[in-house]
């Protein structure tokens, strides 16, 4: 029992000295900061992987608490975000839940805490990122129009086009800010996995692209919001016009996820080589609407099964 609460003390002390040294350098050093804000949760995801729940909770809680005096309040808040995101990457690998599992614990916690910490910023440090990120545009559209009109190519509509856009960048900022954080848990999950299945540790994979499949419910819920959307109107900036067009953009990304993948699978059956699949990605995103139909085709009608049933024979 001593040399199990030794090695708890012991590698602790390492990994929180290990997790001040990052999270200072994300802090203090401009570019290799940003390269090490991915790797800070590394440290508390190792030992949370290794020891039990407790003492890797202890780990967590001494970590952000130890931030504050090396960081400051900005290091604090971004300890707030790092650490429990280890925690919750290693507890997930000793408890052998699978990457999508880790993925979604990971982004739900980043996408409540990124929530707090806005709410907070508004009300306390009367900050509103997202109200200057839509001032800092509306002033680049006003400088575009104003060249354009010096050179005699403002078009008579500009002003009602810029200010329709602004509202739409508005209306599905919330959809947007879902996506940005769930990307954000992908990439910590890409890189910290990378780095822990380095160190001997059994991290779990996603399976592949080719297999990705939407539940068939996604396709209903794309169509009865759809219907809304076409036969019911709403006041421009209610609840219900927000929504709508919020859950139209989450839906659509998705399906248009599913047409990618339905893709990569017929390049798969034909033994195309992968570099040739990811240039046909990168077309399918001009092609936005065309590939979203592949994706809804996809769940309606089960084209990987005739394409399995043609080709693999």
């Amino acid at each position: 029992m001593l040399k199990n609460q030794t090695s708890y003390l012991t590698y602790g002390a390492m990994m929180i000295a290990l997790f001040s040294i990052l999270l200072a350098m994300s802090v203090y050093v401009p570019f290799v900061g940003f390269i090490t804000s991915f790797i800070v949760p590394l440290p508390i995801a190792w030992y949370s992987a290794k020891f039990e729940r407790k003492q890797a909770a202890w780990v967590t809680i001494i970590a952000i608490v130890i931030s504050f005096i090396i960081g400051g309040v900005f290091g604090f808040l971004f300890a707030l975000i790092v650490a429990p995101l280890g925690f919750i990457i290693g507890a997930s690998i000793r408890s052998k839940k699978t990457k999508l599992y880790m993925l979604m614990a990971s982004g739900i916690y980043l996408l409540l805490m990124t929530a707090l910490q806005y709410v907070i910023s508004i009300s306390v440090l009367n900050i509103n990122v997202l109200e200057q990120l839509l001032g800092a545009a509306e002033i680049s559209y006003e400088q575009v129009g104003n060249i354009m009109s010096s050179v005699g190519q403002l078009p008579k509509d500009y002003d009602s086009l810029v200010e329709q856009s602004l509202l739409i960048a508005k209306m599905t900022m919330p959809a947007y800010f879902i996506g940005t954080v769930f990307i954000t848990a992908f990439i910590y999950l890409v890189i910290n996995l990378a780095l822990l299945k380095r160190l001997k540790l059994e991290v779990p994979k996603f399976s592949q692209f080719t297999d990705f499949r939407l539940p068939k419910a996604v396709l209903w819920y794309y169509l009865i919001v759809s219907i809304f959307s076409l036969f019911v109107s709403y006041e421009v900036g209610s609840f219900g016009y927000l929504a709508t067009i919020n859950a139209l953009v989450i839906l659509r990304v998705l399906l248009f996820l599913q047409g990618v993948s339905l893709i990569h699978y017929y390049f798969h059956v034909l033994g195309y080589p992968k570099w040739l699949a990811v240039v046909v990605t990168i077309l399918a995103i001009p092609l936005y609407t065309f590939t979203i139909v592949l994706g809804v085709f996809d769940l309606l009608f089960k084209l990987r099964s005739y394409l399995k049933g043609r080709y693999k024979k």
